[in-house]
């Protein structure tokens, strides 16, 4: 079993730094890579998301070698606190 798409996302990001949505896609190609919904636009979405409800900020960004945008973010202690609290340690 699966977790929700964007729980995944949160849960992934609970031991580590900081991540950009390309960094959390590739941890996750594995598990959800053959998914319709697994693109890069949804999973800015995600991101988007959990920064919204306060579970993630907006660490850094910057540029790459191709000029495209790229957002690092890291996990809030309300974030760790939903993991805890949600995600049976199974998945972590």
């Amino acid at each position: 079993m699966l977790l929700p798409a964007r729980t995944a996302v949160l849960n992934q990001m609970y031991d580590r730094k900081k991540y950009n949505v390309q960094e959390v896609m590739a941890q996750l190609k594995s598990q959800y890579g053959e998914e319709k919904q697994f693109n890069q636009r949804l999973f800015s979405e995600h991101l988007m998301a959990l920064e919204a409800n306060g579970l993630v900020e907006l660490d850094s960004y910057n540029l790459d070698g191709n000029d495209e945008l790229l957002m690092y973010y890291i996990i809030t202690e309300e974030g760790r606190k939903t993991v805890d609290k949600y995600v049976d340690k199974a998945y972590r």
